[in-house]
């Protein structure tokens, strides 16, 4: 693995050295010898993480968090009962009650005075409205919420169209609390299993993990890594493409490019200058210095012009996070934990899909089928999107979506419709596979933010 990885890219991938037979041995038990007796004598296999699957080390995070929020409830229990208080069931979850109308200050708020009980099992009530929370209500706050803090005019995330992903804003602003809700939220998701519909970069989930274990020192860095062009380029592929330019130049750079080290951004509307080193406006960018100038202004971007921003986020994350099983997972696999697999099997879907009003066998669900194991791939995203609220799968594959498809009474001119926090598609009893394959492409492909029902 430590070979392969010398290498950009990878001859093979990460997943080929995964061994699948360690996905049945007791996770556990390794993790507390490799807590407990670290690099000794005694021998564990998380010593030796590239070998463990992304699967198992979700197991073994979710347990880990579980023993904490476990800890955690007795104490709180104790505590109680030693006050002679009685003890309340809700003491056993994070309980977050949130306004329609003031969802993302009330989740703030809400968030920072239970800093406590983050590790808990989270249960989400609107206030106003009936409802007990059995996944549903806690999957539709995360919809909603990254719905809202991610539309370009909250002004927390830039969307680079070239690259299909968000990427900080640089703007400063006098608090970066929600930055470290974002954060918070992240890790939320990991531990209650929830698939989130996010698109950061690669290099995101890298710096997620400087350090993985939050460093005890409050004035420490974090959040920093080394970055690279090939970072950037996954970010504002046309910048990279004008840096990697200048890089391979054979004219004379100074004379032809005019610049020195000294850049400059857009902030609402105003033009702002950014020395990259001291003094960098007096000193010309030349033949010579080119690399260094195209390495400090990446770290610039990167890293630099977005250190608070991302600071928060990073202690939101592992607030939630805080574990040592972090040190066992790649960049990669943290992004799979949060965002899920990309990798769809859509005959895995049709095996472990539920029914309501309609039985496997029926003419219409034949049909869907026929028509979705036909879809080109673009297609069967969407649908996964339309009816799930994100196009990629939990780690636990496609069972664990508890995908359910119900029979809708309604006009078979009527396009299908998702109930997005549940999984569910209410599917009309359509006539042919025409008809079916044609309603159901509309459906899909007009389906407005997260066709959230």
């Amino acid at each position: 693995d430590a070979a392969n990885s010398l290498i950009s890219p990878p001859i093979i991938s990460y997943t080929d050295f995964y061994n699948s037979t360690l996905d049945h041995i007791d996770l556990m038990e390794e993790y507390h010898n490799w807590q407990c007796y670290g690099n000794s004598h005694r021998f564990s296999f998380c010593q030796y993480p590239f070998i463990i699957s992304i699967a198992a080390k979700k197991v073994i995070i979710q347990r880990d968090s579980e023993q904490q929020m476990i800890s955690i409830a007795r104490q709180s229990l104790v505590d109680k009962v030693s006050r002679r208080q009685k003890p309340d069931m809700n003491m056993l979850f994070l309980n977050v009650k949130v306004r329609r109308t003031h969802l993302v200050s009330d989740s703030l708020d809400e968030l920072a005075r239970k800093k406590a009980d983050l590790k808990k099992k989270l249960k989400v009530t609107f206030v106003g409205e009936a409802g007990l929370d059995m996944g549903g209500l806690t999957k539709e706050w995360f919809l909603l919420l990254i719905r809202q803090i991610f539309h370009p005019d909250y002004g927390m995330f830039t969307y680079h169209k070239d690259s299909q992903c968000h990427w900080f804003s640089s703007f400063k602003c006098d608090n970066y609390s929600e930055f470290r809700l974002v954060g918070a939220l992240m890790g939320l998701a990991v531990y209650n299993s929830i698939t989130l519909d996010i698109r950061f970069p690669p290099c995101c989930y890298k710096k997620l993990l400087s350090p993985p274990i939050v460093p005890c020192d409050h004035n420490a860095l974090v959040g920093i890594c080394g970055v690279t062009l090939d970072d950037l380029f996954q970010i504002m592929p046309e910048l990279a493409h004008g840096l990697s330019e200048l890089l391979s130049y054979e004219g004379n750079v100074e004379e032809d490019f005019y610049s020195t080290f000294q850049v400059f951004q857009e902030e609402f509307g105003v033009i702002k200058s950014y020395n990259l080193k001291p003094n960098g406006d007096k000193i010309p960018v030349t033949n010579r210095n080119r690399k260094e100038y195209v390495q400090l202004y990446v770290d610039f971007l990167l890293n630099r012009s977005i250190y608070k921003q991302f600071a928060a986020f990073y202690y939101g994350f592992h607030s939630v996070c805080a574990s040592y099983a972090l040190l066992l997972l790649r960049p990669e696999e943290v992004e799979i934990l949060v965002c899920g697999s990309p990798e769809l099997d859509m005959s895995a879907l049709q095996r472990s899909t539920q029914y309501e009003g309609y039985q496997k066998t029926d003419l219409t669900i034949r049909y869907f089928w026929d028509v979705v194991l036909g879809f080109s791939l673009d297609l069967q995203k969407k649908l996964l999107h339309f009816a799930t609220g994100s196009d990629r799968v939990p780690v636990g594959g496609m069972a664990d979506l508890n995908f359910k498809i119900s029979r809708s009474e309604t006009s078979t001119n009527w396009l299908p419709v998702a109930h997005t926090c549940f999984n569910q598609l209410c599917l009309p009893p359509y006539k042919n596979k025409k008809e079916l394959r044609q309603k159901l492409i509309i459906g899909i492909s007009n389906a407005e933010g997260f066709g959230l029902e």
